[in-house]
C-alpha cells in the first residue's frame, strides 16, 4: 500500500530517492535514473504477434490481416493468444529481478507491474490474473511469491481481477537451470495444477498467466496445460523479462539459471 501524499516529504528527507541499481540519486521514489533506464531493452516492432519473435519487415508486411506469426509458432502453434514483455532478458533487468526475487526488495514491484501494464494489449471484456504459483516450502523460505506480487499490481493498474491461488503447484520441483527443454517439462510433469476450489471461477474465463521472467517456457507450458483442464476460455502472458535470442545479441552471455524455481 503506497504511503499518503502528505508523507512523501518525510519519506524523501528520511530515504533520500535513489536509483535501485546504481543508487544515482532521483527526482521521486520508485524509478530508475536515465542512465539505467537506458540500458532496458523494450521488445520492438514488428514482432510475432503470438510470441513477440522479432521479424523481418518483409515478412510482417506480407500479413494478410497484420498479424504476422513466426514460423515457428506456425508449425507448432502455442496454447496461449499472446506475450506481452515489458523487457527483454539483459543484464539490467536480470539485476532489477535479482533484487526484487531473491534480494527482498518487494517494493520494485511497483515499478515492474508498472512497465508491465503499459505493454498488454487493450484487454476486452472480464480477465483474471493468475499468478504462476510457488510450491508451499519455497514460498515459506521466500516469503512471498513474486508473480503474485506483480499480479497484484497489474490488478489496480487494470481494474481486472487478481486470483492469487487460481493455480497451485502440488510438488515441489528442482532447479531447471543447466536442463534442456525435454527435461524442464518431465520435471514439471504434474507439478501444477488448478486450484479445485477456483474451477468455477476459472472455467470459461480469460486469464492472463503472470511471471516474472519468461525463459524456456516450460513453466509457462505447465501452467497453460493446467489452465485448459480447468476450462479456461483464453489465456494471454504478461512477464517483465523475456528472453529472446534473436532479439538481443548478448542474451546467450546472461546466466538464466537463477529464474528456474
Amino acid at each position: 500500500m503506497a504511503a499518503p501524499s502528505f508523507l512523501t516529504p518525510l519519506i524523501d528527507m528520511m530515504f533520500p530517492p535513489r536509483c535501485p541499481l546504481c543508487g544515482e540519486p532521483l527526482a521521486e521514489q520508485g524509478g530508475l535514473c536515465l542512465d539505467c533506464w537506458s540500458q532496458l531493452a523494450i521488445p520492438g516492432e514488428p514482432a510475432c504477434t503470438l510470441c513477440q519473435r522479432p521479424l523481418p519487415d518483409r515478412v510482417a508486411q506480407a500479413a494478410p490481416d497484420g498479424k504476422p506469426v513466426c514460423a515457428p509458432c506456425m508449425a507448432d502453434p502455442p496454447r496461449h493468444e499472446g506475450i506481452a514483455a515489458a523487457t527483454l532478458y539483459n543484464p539490467v533487468s536480470r539485476k532489477l529481478v535479482l533484487q526484487f526475487k531473491h534480494g527482498r526488495r518487494i517494493a520494485l514491484a511497483g515499478l515492474l507491474g508498472q512497465m508491465m501494464a503499459a505493454r498488454l494489449p487493450r484487454l476486452e471484456g472480464e480477465w483474471l490474473l493468475v499468478p504462476v504459483p510457488l510450491h508451499r516450502w519455497r514460498l515459506w523460505q521466500r516469503g512471498y511469491n513474486q508473480s503474485a506480487l506483480l499480479a497484484s499490481r497489474l490488478a489496480k493498474a487494470t481494474g481486472q481481477r487478481l486470483v492469487v491461488d487460481g493455480l497451485v503447484r502440488k510438488r515441489r520441483t528442482p532447479s531447471l537451470g543447466g536442463l534442456n527443454r525435454r527435461a524442464r517439462a518431465t520435471a514439471l510433469q504434474g507439478a501444477i495444477a488448478p486450484n479445485p476450489r477456483r474451477q468455477g471461477m476459472l472455467a470459461g474465463a480469460n486469464v492472463l498467466l503472470v511471471d516474472d521472467v519468461l525463459t524456456s517456457g516450460a513453466t509457462t507450458d505447465a501452467c497453460l496445460r493446467a489452465l485448459r483442464r480447468a476450462r479456461v476460455a483464453r489465456v494471454r502472458i504478461v512477464c517483465f523479462a523475456r528472453v529472446l535470442d534473436e532479439a538481443l545479441d548478448d542474451a546467450k552471455s546472461v546466466d538464466t539459471a537463477v529464474w528456474h524455481e
